[in-house]
């Protein structure tokens, strides 16, 4: 009797939240494994099915070890959900030739609308605004709250020009805002200033907004020496990733009143939280939700079914992660 072959497997780590929204439509069309839906530890249900998976898509939250990895002989692509992909050991996929792919330009537009938004909450105090009137302790009197400060005309150091930071810098620039940046390197046409540093952008700048990747050389990049130069005025935006900051020593400056306030969508070590930030009305949290609205969820999932397919029929991929 004649055995019809399983279909490619593709092991979901996460899941990422574009699968919980679309799972009946993900599964009719391909073959996913999905481990949270066992009992069994993710070592063995990843042992159990080796042979058959061809490809893994994963969340920003779930590591893809070397260890993983090597347990998969027939692993041959991973798809993040995800722009950055520091949660994946590329170096690994590289040594085994396994093709990685992202999200790419998926999420660029609404990651920069929250950067904008954190932005202008920070500056304008609206949150803690906010807490003082559902708190019903505003009396109308304008010595009630501080006076908060003026956006446009603010110098803005964005670090990391790619998508995103480039849709910051449009936003901001129509704000009236002076842009300039830093990157890997300086982007031909982009008529912004480029400093080559962080520590020349840093003494050029009221606002630094941080939207590049976590890699070994972004590890830290902003510490307590870069915060200071920035100074008791100066607002730190992270929308990338939480290890790009010296947490620690953020949470240091912002507590000492070294730095004016903070807007922070990722943390260091997610999915916890600086409990010593809460009570600063400076400080503006959200829990690294910067790229979720309906639009991308739609876009991303048809995304990944196109570098899926592409995968699967031996086609080009979108957003292959070239620099590995």
């Amino acid at each position: 009797m004649n055995t019809i072959p399983l279909a490619p497997a593709i092991l979901v780590l996460g899941p990422p939240l574009v699968f919980k929204a679309y799972e009946t439509e993900f599964s009719e069309r391909f073959n996913f494994l999905k481990p949270w839906k066992t009992s069994d530890p993710l070592h063995q249900f990843i042992s159990s099915h080796s042979a058959n998976v061809k490809a893994i898509f994963c969340s920003a939250v779930s590591p893809v070890t070397a260890e993983i990895i090597g347990s998969l002989p027939e692993l041959r692509f991973v798809l993040a959900s995800s722009t950055g992909v520091n949660h994946i050991d590329l170096g690994e996929c590289r040594r085994r030739g396994i093709v990685v792919a992202n999200a790419g330009s998926t999420f660029s537009e609404d990651v920069a609308d929250m950067a904008v938004g954190l932005l202008i909450d920070v500056v304008r105090r609206i949150s803690a605004s906010n807490r003082l009137v559902k708190a019903r302790v505003w009396s109308g009197r304008e010595e009630d709250y501080p006076l908060t400060r003026k956006i446009g005309g603010k110098r803005v150091g964005i670090v990391g020009l790619g998508q995103i930071g480039l849709h910051i810098a449009t936003r901001l620039n129509a704000m009236g805002c002076i842009i300039s940046y830093t990157s890997r390197t300086m982007k031909p046409h982009v008529t912004y200033p480029f400093h080559p540093t962080i520590q020349k952008l840093v003494s050029n700048s009221d606002i630094l907004i941080v939207s590049c990747a976590l890699t070994d050389q972004t590890y830290h990049m902003i510490d307590r020496e870069v915060m200071l130069v920035l100074g008791k005025e100066g607002v730190i935006v992270n929308v990338a990733r939480g290890a790009i900051i010296n947490e620690k020593e953020l949470v240091e400056c912002l507590v000492k009143g070294e730095i004016g306030g903070a807007g922070l969508d990722v943390f260091e070590h997610e999915p916890k939280f600086p409990e010593e930030l809460f009570r600063l009305d400076n400080v503006v949290l959200t829990p690294h939700h910067g790229a979720v609205t309906e639009e991308a969820c739609r876009s991303l999932y048809d995304h990944v079914c196109k570098n899926l397919d592409a995968f699967l029929l031996n086609k080009p991929l979108e957003c292959e992660v070239i620099d590995m």
